[in-house]
């Protein structure tokens, strides 16, 4: 095997990567309700809670498996942009990495011939293609709305942009959720 770091090391890191994506959505978000723009600031703060929640699932199947679980310390994120398109354009920058870390855990759990591992990020693999899609939408609409960000809350509000999620039943169960 070209890789010989471990899926679990490696599912640690990811960790810290999600709960990384949390408090960085959580800049995003404080930025829009400082520019009072309510619905892009909550759009934001449910994609922390969801990257959390992406996070605990990891915790939980780290625990399932008997595996140590590393919880990271996290840095401070940006809370200040040069303009109300620079957040969107970093949480696609941010959710495209996200994947390429996805798919390298993945294909880290085939190569190891790790079963339980392949088959729990299978999920993950199909979420990130969900995710990359949504902020590549909003980007297009925060865009088009440049100058007039009210524009782009009207579009968030009439088509319930990211507030789909609901409950998936093949998704892994996070830690501390029941």
């Amino acid at each position: 095997m070209a890789n010989e770091r471990s899926f679990p090391a490696a599912l640690n890191e990811q960790i810290a990567n999600e709960f990384g994506a949390a408090m960085q959505y959580i800049g995003a978000a404080v930025y829009y309700d400082a520019e009072t723009l309510p619905r892009l600031a909550a759009f934001f703060y449910r994609q922390a809670a969801e990257e959390r929640t992406h996070a605990m699932m990891m915790i939980q199947y780290l625990l399932d498996v008997d595996e140590e679980v590393r919880v990271p310390d996290i840095s401070s994120k940006q809370t200040r942009f040069d303009d109300g398109v620079a957040p969107v354009r970093m949480a696609l920058e941010q959710e495209e990495r996200v994947g390429e870390e996805i798919y390298r855990l993945f294909e880290l759990a085939r190569e190891s011939r790790d079963y339980r591992a392949e088959q729990f990020m299978q999920w993950f693999v199909k979420e990130q293609v969900e995710e990359v899609a949504l902020m590549q939408d909003l980007l297009n609409i925060v865009e088009r709305s440049k100058d007039n960000l009210l524009l782009a809350e009207d579009f968030i509000a009439r088509e319930t942009l990211g507030e789909d999620g609901g409950d998936d039943p093949t998704a892994p169960p996070p830690a501390g959720g029941g």
